[in-house]
């Protein structure tokens, strides 16, 4: 039988509202001691909506990421295709059926939509194109662990087959270039990756739709440090042992934003994890005093286990991170571009014939 909570108000909680409290209550443990060491790292974590509005359940995600894609699946059925037209003014509207949309959409032609775990394997691909992209441009990790999140939230409103990743992806850098005060200009962003600067204008206006306060691991993960120095009393061999420690969770936490684990656990739960993954390498300490050490600290005794539960699903989801190929991508990336205009089918099979009339022509 599932047991229920009742706040001071008396009021029944669901056991999944139960599980999300204990997570914002283990981050507030974990919080009150980060601020005890670095008053500025997560300071406005607990009043912020990221934490208020952006932190869901697994079965919240599949549901968002299904009702996205249903919503699409019925625009190709009444408009005979998904692609949406954004204005510059940031309005967007499905395409016009044509003339000929009846025939498009007969059976025998109707493009098959995208299912749920290929708009999964696309958002994760053009995931690993946001870091390429930061990378090339050597803007710091925060920028990069911002575009990641506003790019996972826009398709949680949003399907692949209505806005092409492609140019969501260039959007949210240039969005997150702005709200971390790195300043890049559309037209400098779209050149250096061939794309229309207009597009990532355009993009920007219906990108706005969310909260653009984002939080992600890094700070928490240079508070969680600065404690496991002092808990180690480190000598200078162990503070280079640190070091290296620190700069594999870096790299951990890299990985973890390219998962779900940003959208279902909090950013200090996801350093800990990378931590965690950055001491399974280096031996530096044993983890779990560490981490009960830390949690000691508000006299939490329920809390350990909850959150080793936590840390594991976070590794769980790095585990099953796939590095995907644009040759992985072709047989998706194809399904899509039918689905968005499908027209484009006819267009390939009249270049095919012209090439095949021109090579006979030269072979008369």
């Amino acid at each position: 039988m599932a047991s229920f909570y009742l706040d001071s108000g008396s009021l029944s909680i669901s056991p999944h509202a139960l599980r999300l409290r204990r997570k914002k209550q283990i981050e507030a443990s974990l919080i009150w001691i980060l601020s005890h060491r670095k008053a500025e790292v997560m300071a406005d974590f607990l009043t912020s909506t990221h934490r208020a509005k952006w932190i869901f359940s697994p079965q919240d995600l599949k549901e968002k990421y299904k009702a996205a894609n249903q919503r699409a699946k019925q625009a190709l059925e009444k408009y005979g295709a998904t692609r949406m037209e954004v204005d510059i003014d940031g309005s967007w509207s499905y395409p016009e059926p044509q003339p000929d949309a009846k025939e498009i959409v007969e059976k025998h032609s109707r493009p098959k939509p995208l299912k749920t775990e290929e708009e999964q394997l696309l958002r994760t691909f053009y995931e690993f194109k946001i870091q390429d992209v930061c990378d090339a441009f050597k803007f710091p990790r925060k920028i990069q662990a911002t575009a990641l999140i506003y790019f996972k939230r826009f398709y949680l409103q949003w399907s692949v087959m209505e806005h092409h990743p492609k140019d969501i992806m260039l959007t949210c850098i240039y969005a997150a270039c702005k709200a971390e005060e790195n300043h890049v200009s559309a037209e400098e962003l779209g050149k250096a990756i061939e794309q229309d600067h207009q597009m990532i204008l355009n993009n920007e206006m219906i990108s706005l739709g969310f909260d653009l306060i984002v939080y992600a691991p890094y700070r928490a993960l240079d508070g969680f440090v600065d404690v496991m120095e002092e808990f180690i009393e480190a000598n200078d061999d162990q503070l280079q042992t640190l070091k290296d420690v620190h700069e594999t969770a870096k790299v951990e936490s890299d990985k973890i934003m390219l998962t779900d684990a940003p959208l279902l656990f909090p950013p200090g739960q996801l350093a800990l994890a990378a931590l965690y993954r950055a001491n399974e390498v280096h031996g530096l300490l044993d983890f779990e005093r560490y981490v009960g050490s830390l949690l000691s600290r508000q006299h939490d005794t329920h809390s350990i286990s909850e959150l080793t539960v936590s840390l594991n699903a976070i590794i769980s989801l790095v585990s099953k991170l796939v590095t995907l190929t644009a040759t992985d991508m072709k047989h998706v990336d194809r399904k899509l571009k039918l689905c968005r205009d499908p027209s484009s089918h006819d267009k390939s099979k009249k270049r095919k014939h012209r090439s095949k009339e021109s090579s006979s022509d030269l072979h008369a």
